[in-house]
């Protein structure tokens, strides 16, 4: 009986084949072929704590409109306070400051406001990641502000102004609805080490 030529790659291969080198102890078995091997335990209390929680996707969309709703209002505050002193320059100019200076005092207060709303969408938006409960809860205060303000611009009944407000209102319904969502309590709740 012939096992065939012993220089085929495919045939049988021979037990009895010596190593190259120093000769090597017994080889392990393979274990249990197919049998599903359990996985290393480790004992009660030992190993890594869990790898930090990332934030959810809502967070991370709420965290990205802050920053986007600030940059917006600093431009617009920034452009507000320059038109502001372009017209009360000219109306200096003609003769009419004394009647335009209460109006562009109250102009200058409005851009202020909308520079610190601005700053505190900023603050909020760093504090995503490490705050507390309280980031969540000023966030939604935030939020609610916002929508006001939108709400109030979506009223004032021109064209330009009613797309801006409608555009603000999904900005702050999307940050107000991520802040009472459950991920939001969970991530703002989550322990920090």
């Amino acid at each position: 009986m012939s096992f065939g030529d012993p220089n085929n790659p495919y045939g049988q291969q021979q037990q009895g084949q010596p190593g190259y080198g120093y000769p090597q102890g017994q080889q392990q078995p393979q274990p249990g072929y197919g049998y599903p091997q359990a996985p290393p335990v480790q004992p009660y209390g030992g190993g890594y704590p869990g790898a930090p929680m990332s934030m959810p996707g809502l967070m991370q969309t709420a965290r990205v409109l802050l920053f986007i709703v600030a940059g917006l209002q600093i431009i617009v505050g920034i452009i507000a306070a320059v038109a502001i002193a372009a017209a009360q320059d000219v109306a200096d100019s003609v003769g009419a400051g004394d009647q335009t200076g209460p109006l562009a005092g109250l102009g200058f207060i409005v851009v202020l406001i909308l520079l610190a709303f601005a700053a505190w969408a900023i603050v909020l938006g760093v504090k995503f990641a490490k705050g507390g409960n309280g980031v969540r809860v000023t966030t939604i205060v935030y939020a609610a502000l916002f929508i006001l303000g939108s709400l109030t611009n979506f009223a004032g009944g021109e064209t330009s102004s009613a797309v801006g407000g409608v555009i603000g209102l999904a900005i702050g319904g999307i940050i107000l609805a991520a802040m009472v969502n459950g991920s939001a309590s969970a991530w703002f709740n989550r322990p920090r080490y």
